[in-house]
């Protein structure tokens, strides 16, 4: 078609970086690539922009395109000096060296409902903030150095621009209320927070809010670079999300987040109040284990991952008495930076490979339950569950859900919804209107609710102590 505008869309994630080429108007498929981000929790990112490059060669290139956004892993710090050098390699979201500093910094900004009014959430290690703070108290040097702090998707559309001019630096709301220096209802930083975070009151030059369907900039080659967006509200624009819709996505990390129409403050610490790319709210919660659960499972029993599915099915609910705490590396929600995993409840009788795969499936998706339960207890409104991610496709996974849930569970056209978002979004910028894209025909499940289950979990949940 001679008049096809080709739009791209990134998705900068913890593991890999995947590009997908689209039809702006259609949402078409029309190329992609990928390449795979170093391990670890502490990464140059320079690495990043290398992945990048790579996986836009395995798309094929950019040349015939005419629009381009990036989506990314919220929260990771990457700290710049006055010259737009790297001072340090990026903290990501699951580092969790910053969890004192945490509960220092909700302490010093008046508490934990105080500082949920001011950012619409109590901080925990994962948020930008209390990255700097453990800088400031343990590299006091690289702290005094810092002229911006900018997050991966940012960071990347600046790269995009050459990466020199400090001033070109942009984001957008939702990836900025993942910093915990930034109020989602006002859509402006909260300098108070960051200079607190710091310990020094130096001028920092912060990204640019951009609004979600504007160009901010344009690559060398003259590509312009819409707003990009953090990887969950990009999911919810690929997914094309309205409010009463909830999403479960497990990856690395596991989240439930819903689009709201309100801003939600939590001050016990459970529910995140981030901000979504269409101008409404994203209320989040995240657990640190999901799909790693799984890898775990592959590496214990020695199946794949569609055979721990078919294990764990042909068990029962409960698994025979077997219960899994899967805070493998912590825990995010509840706040357990430094607990560790549990099963319990083993016995000659169902020490074995079935049961085992039903407990290890059933403690993350417990975990995911209760993600789902405290966006409700905030009074957010779910008419649907959606389960995306990598484990979405273990057969398993949507069958349990809808058990632990009580609820028909939605699963989509795998997809890599995060880049098409980010597609999506180049794609609004340049037309001038949101595009609706058909994301083809979705599965559902639903199977008899299994209250005990859940009962057993909260018992374990509540009344295990391997935590500091």
């Amino acid at each position: 078609m001679a008049n096809r505008q080709i739009i791209a869309g990134v998705d900068s994630s913890t593991q890999s970086v995947k590009v997908v080429l689209r039809d702006a108007n259609t949402g078409e498929l029309i190329r992609q690539g990928r390449a795979p981000h170093p391990e670890g929790t502490e990464v140059d990112p320079t690495l990043w922009k290398l992945a990048l490059d790579t996986a836009i060669s395995n798309a094929g290139g950019l040349e015939d395109v005419s629009a381009i956004s990036i989506a990314g892993q919220q929260h990771a710090m990457i700290a710049i000096d006055s010259q737009g050098g790297v001072i340090r390699p990026a903290l990501l979201w699951n580092d969790m060296r910053s969890a004192e500093a945490a509960l220092e910094l909700n302490r010093e900004a008046g508490g934990n409902s105080e500082i949920a009014r001011k950012t619409g959430s109590v901080l925990v290690a994962s948020f930008t903030a209390t990255k700097l703070r453990w800088m400031a108290d343990n590299e006091p040097h690289n702290a005094a150095k810092v002229s911006s702090v900018a997050l991966p998707h940012d960071w990347l559309s600046w790269q995009l621009q050459g990466g020199k001019d400090l001033n070109k630096l942009f984001t957008d709301r939702s990836e900025a209320s993942g910093t915990g220096y930034f109020d989602p209802t006002t859509s402006h930083y909260r300098e108070d927070i960051l200079r607190l975070a710091l310990r020094h009151d130096s001028e920092v030059i912060l990204p640019k809010i951009i609004l979600t369907n504007q160009f901010a900039g344009e690559t060398a080659s003259g590509i312009p670079i819409a707003a990009g967006a953090g990887d969950n509200a990009a999911a919810a624009l690929g997914l094309q999300m309205q409010p009463g819709d909830v999403v479960i996505s497990l990856g690395t990390s596991g989240t439930a987040f819903a689009v709201s129409q309100t801003a939600t403050h939590d001050s016990s610490g459970a529910v995140a109040g981030f901000a979504d790319a269409t101008g409404r709210f994203l209320p989040l919660v995240c657990t640190l284990n999901a799909a790693r659960i799984l890898d775990a499972a592959t590496r214990i029993l020695g199946k794949t991952h569609h055979e721990i599915g078919e294990l764990a099915l042909s068990s029962s609910p409960g698994a025979h008495g077997l219960t899994l705490l899967p805070y493998f590396e912590g825990e995010r929600t509840p706040n357990r930076p430094d607990a560790t995993g549990t099963l319990t409840g083993m016995n000659l009788k169902n020490s074995n490979p079935a049961h085992i795969a039903r407990a290890m499936i059933e403690g993350m998706l417990c975990s995911m339950t209760d993600a789902v339960d405290a966006l409700i207890a905030l009074g957010v409104s779910v008419n649907r569950v959606l389960i995306i991610g990598g484990a979405a496709k273990n057969p398993a996974i949507a069958a349990i859900a809808s058990a632990l849930l009580g609820r028909e569970i939605i699963l989509p056209p795998a997809g890599e919804y995060v880049a098409d978002g980010a597609a999506k979004q180049a794609a609004w910028a340049l037309l001038g209107h949101m595009p609706s894209w058909n994301l083809g025909e979705a599965t559902r499940h639903l199977s008899p609710a299994t209250p005990e289950v859940m009962d057993t979990y909260r018992t374990l949940r509540d009344n295990t102590v391997n935590w500091k």
